[in-house]
């Protein structure tokens, strides 16, 4: 009993300061036009409740009755889906999209951000025991029941044993130990994990894959699981739990999702949802052409840029939209610095040795951090619908480090950084002390418009300290691919979302060996301790900060990790967005959460006027 009590009390202490911290932090300075924080006023549903009908245990949807039919388009820049695998997603559009198809055990509330069973009907914690109830009766799109054996499965053999993305499994290791689990009976399974460990709830959001359907190809190994529905897969062989199933896709073109007949979510008159008959993705170029879909009414939903929020604002009262404003963006953009200077066995891990003496230099990091003009590229870029961005942690965290304040741009100080580094000029242009030219190349994805402005003006940052910089926007894809398995790049612009309840969830970026340790990867068969002194600490931090089970107590072990970050800058962050986003009035049960975004209830929401 004392136990549950202590974690009954430490939940209210949670929300309370989730509460407190998760504002919509937006300049002083914003330009006339911009919205104000309009959410405030929103009434939320009351939280979902488990009914059983029929012997089935459903989650019943709080939310108003809507009406059944019609369609909600919208849209995402790129390429579109590089798998429909939700084991195996290393990109936020594969991510969203199979988030459609399959759940996890848990979910977010969107409001308070609590953990909340979703195909979980309940679960209980003992000390280390997570013991966690299926709901009865429910069914994967091809008619077969989910069971605790696919539960097994999933965590056993794709999670635990290093399958796909392995950021769940870094995050569930302890001092290399995962957690025992084992079968209760049909429906319950019980986690134990090796000591008290703060964060372990939230892994269970992981996506439940059908065993069933997925182990023929999990048992082949990684090459032949990592191919496993890729984009080419006929739609009707998928096996999926979600409110969507997939029903088309084209690609560079649409994404196209069904209901889900199978789905456990029902209304409040006990029918099933979701409302929708199906959710369209339009695959669009870049940024301009999405505002022009927008504008000619072919998607239904909209994130603006900063240069297009005051003249929607201005045209909304006689709009069929309507916008809001969710606050800062819970991701980090940021400049990552490639600080490798391994090869593996094969020599396919690329690497520049003239180039690495000066990325592994701090004071050369250092010198690009000062010249940065983050405060430039609010004001042009974002046009002042953003704030500066100096910590790993996003504003919305309720771990930001406060303390970390930041800088503006200093030239000078810049120049005697590099002097300190032993780099010289000549005719205005930079040498290191053995003669070369500092020359490297820029990468970001191409599309995306922000982030190429963003190029443009740290490259036009770093040649005024007499850097020459080859920006190169590439295709998403490639962009990966450089990153993740050639190493064959200098800096890049990049994106990651974030959390702001669980500086854990980063853990795969921050250790030394994680799969997303972006800055320094390490080939899989090179095993020597070449950690820098503080990659070292911060994989003591992340081990130290997951077993403290107060929030007073893990705040000063993340506020180090940030504190690291900051003064080595292995990665430099730029600016956080303010979201705000423009929806068609159509579209109701809309309730927008600085937690969760704007769309996350899309199995709630339905079309004013659709087909009963």
């Amino acid at each position: 009993m004392k136990k549950i009590i202590f974690w009954i009390f430490i939940l209210i202490i949670f929300i309370l300061i989730f509460k407190g911290c998760v504002k919509k932090d937006i300049p002083e300075n914003i330009p006339p036009n911009i919205p104000s924080s309009n959410i405030e006023n929103i009434v939320y549903p009351q939280k979902n409740k488990n009914i059983e009908i029929n012997g089935v245990e459903y989650l019943q949807s709080q939310a108003s009755v809507g009406k059944f039919g019609g369609e909600v388009v919208i849209s995402t820049i790129g390429e579109g889906p590089k798998t429909f695998n939700p084991c195996n997603t290393k990109d936020a559009t594969s991510a969203s999209m199979a988030g459609l198809m399959y759940d996890g055990l848990m979910s977010t509330d969107p409001i308070t951000g609590e953990v909340i069973p979703l195909l979980a009907k309940s679960f209980e914690i003992k000390g280390n025991d997570y013991t966690v109830v299926l709901r009865k009766g429910i069914k994967w799109t091809d008619g077969k029941p989910i069971t605790a054996d696919d539960i097994i499965y999933t965590y056993k053999e794709i999670v635990f044993a290093g399958l796909g993305n392995t950021a769940t499994k870094d995050a569930m290791t302890m001092h290399g130990k995962l957690p025992e689990l084992v079968k209760i009976d049909d429906y319950t399974v019980k986690f134990t994990t090796p000591e008290p460990f703060a964060p372990f709830l939230r892994q269970l959001t992981y996506p439940i894959v059908p065993k069933h359907y997925f182990k023929p190809y999990s048992d082949k190994g990684d090459s032949v699981f990592n191919a496993f529905l890729n984009p080419d897969t006929s739609p009707d062989k998928i096996v999926s739990s979600g409110a969507f199933k997939l029903k088309e896709y084209v690609a560079a073109q649409r994404v196209v999702f069904e209901r889900n007949p199978n789905y456990y979510k029902v209304n409040l008159n006990n029918k099933q949802l979701p409302y929708l008959n199906k959710l369209i993705y339009l695959i669009v170029g870049d940024s301009n052409n999405e505002i022009l879909k927008f504008e000619a009414g072919e998607i239904d939903a909209l994130g603006l840029r900063g240069s297009n929020v005051a003249r929607y604002k201005i045209k909304e009262a006689n709009s069929d939209y309507k916008i809001y404003n969710l606050g800062a963006d819970n991701g980090t953009l940021f400049l990552v610095i490639n600080l490798s200077n391994r090869k593996n066995k094969e020599g396919l891990w690329n690497v520049n040795p003239i180039k690495q003496n000066w990325f592994r230099n701090k004071d050369f990091r250092s010198a690009i951090d000062w010249a940065v003009d983050r405060k430039g590229m609010v004001q042009n870029i974002a046009q002042g619908v953003a704030t500066p961005l100096y910590t790993a942690e996003s504003p919305t965290s309720i771990y930001l480090n406060k303390n970390i304040k930041g800088h503006q741009k200093n030239i000078e100080t810049s120049k005697e950084l590099l002097k300190n580094a032993g780099f010289e000029y000549k005719n205005n242009i930079l040498y290191d002390n053995k003669g070369n030219r500092v020359e490297f190349d820029l990468y970001t994805n191409a599309g995306s418009i922000d982030r190429e402005s963003v190029g443009v003006m740290i490259k036009q940052d770093l040649e005024e300290l007499g850097m020459k910089v080859n920006f190169k926007p590439i295709e998403f894809n490639s962009l990966v691919n450089k990153l993740s398995n050639t190493n064959d790049w200098d800096m890049a612009i990049m994106g990651l979302t974030g959390s702001p309840l669980e500086p854990h969830d980063g853990k795969n970026v921050w250790i030394s060996n994680g799969q997303l340790h972006l800055f320094n990867q390490r080939p899989q068969n090179y095993k020597n301790d070449d950690r820098f002194g503080w990659e070292i600490e911060l994989d003591k931090i992340f081990e130290e900060g997951a077993l403290k089970l107060n929030f007073n107590e893990r705040k000063p072990i993340y506020d180090r990790y940030q504190e690291i970050i900051y003064e080595e800058n292995p990665i430099i962050y730029l600016y956080s967005p303010i979201r705000i986003h423009a929806i068609r009035k159509k579209i109701k049960n809309v309730f927008p959460s600085p937690l969760s975004g704007l769309l996350y209830n899309v199995d709630e929401i339905y079309i004013d006027g659709g087909n009963k």
